[in-house]
């Protein structure tokens, strides 16, 4: 009799122990920044869907990078508006003079202008509010990151991490060719050079890990989706098609590895290396003490995989 008096005690701790286990394996979303120059390629546009779409990632805002910064905020704005994110602030960068081709600003421009907030202010403010917690995923020139290191570099060195997507170590654009300057480098070699000698937790992912194609099959899947978030990923991909001499090119997501990285780093394992910028914007290896960890080859379909279950989920 004394034994059945203890089988509702039984139950009820047999009941809860799985709660508690579940409630153990579900850590609180990561904060997250995302510095980005949204708006010329079409990778950002991916990068940001990814995001939006992963519960591993809390996004406390978006700042944009290079040249116009506003029309790439405004950008940013029409695209959370239509994925009903309003609720996630955008701020302006540091504006650059620029010769490149803004291949997204017809969808920019059909959202109507407003002054945003100072994108470097904003990095910093957030990492005061959230010492040591910050993540940020810099898809885009190092403007941004740099300008913050030279107004407040003790602050800057409360960030949790940097993301990057940026640098070529061993290999070039392309297939079989040799390491040279990559984009989001070359254009602020200074900045990039901050942000290497700047002692915060550094993850790379440069060239060598990041030029994954998107299958035409996966761009079908994608674009018939039917969701708010795959059609404005539609409308961008068209209009980058449009000022693009390939007129059916399969986009290279550079940027949306950096965002698994920062959810899922066993899609691109790192290693410690010692990177030296130099001045046209090359990232070599040298001896050393490592400033940063980098990945230098992905799992590309697990990458895949990934997004295509997030953006355009099978039903």
């Amino acid at each position: 009799m004394k034994l059945l008096r203890f089988i509702p005690v039984l139950i009820l701790f047999l009941c809860l122990g799985p709660v508690r286990s579940s409630q153990a394996q579900s850590p609180a979303p990561q904060p997250v920044i995302l510095d980005t120059d949204i708006g010329d390629d079409i990778d950002d546009a991916f990068a940001l869907a990814l995001a939006l779409q992963s519960p591993e990632v809390k996004i406390l805002g978006i700042t944009t990078e290079y040249g116009d910064t506003e029309l790439r905020a405004r950008l940013t704005d029409r695209y959370l508006a239509a994925v009903g994110r309003k609720d996630i602030p955008v701020a302006a960068g540091v504006p650059t003079a620029h010769d490149n081709v803004f291949t997204q600003a017809a969808y920019a421009q059909r959202e109507p202008a407003r002054k945003h907030a100072d994108g470097v202010k904003f990095i910093l403010d957030e990492i005061r509010k959230h010492p040591g917690e910050v993540t940020i995923i810099a898809i885009g020139p190092e403007g941004n990151l740099g300008a913050a290191i030279k107004q407040d570099a003790a602050t800057f060195r409360k960030v949790k991490r940097v993301v990057l997507m940026g640098g070529s170590v061993y290999r070039g654009y392309g297939d079989n060719r040799p390491p040279e300057p990559e984009w989001n480098i070359k254009l602020d070699p200074a900045a990039a050079k901050a942000l290497f000698t700047s002692g915060v937790p550094l993850f790379v992912m440069p060239l060598d890990s990041t030029q994954v194609k998107l299958p035409a099959q996966d761009q079908q899947k994608i674009f018939s989706f039917g969701s708010p978030l795959t059609d404005q990923l539609t409308l961008l991909y068209h209009q980058w098609v449009a000022h693009t001499d390939n007129h059916a090119p399969n986009p290279t997501l550079f940027d949306p590895v950096a965002v698994t990285y920062a959810m899922h780093p066993e899609l691109c394992p790192a290693k410690p290396l010692r990177i030296e910028v130099d001045e046209k914007g090359m990232t070599k290896p040298v001896e050393g003490e490592p400033n940063a960890q980098v990945c230098l080859q992905s799992d590309e379909k697990g990458f895949l995989d990934l997004l295509l279950s997030r953006v355009a989920p099978q039903r």
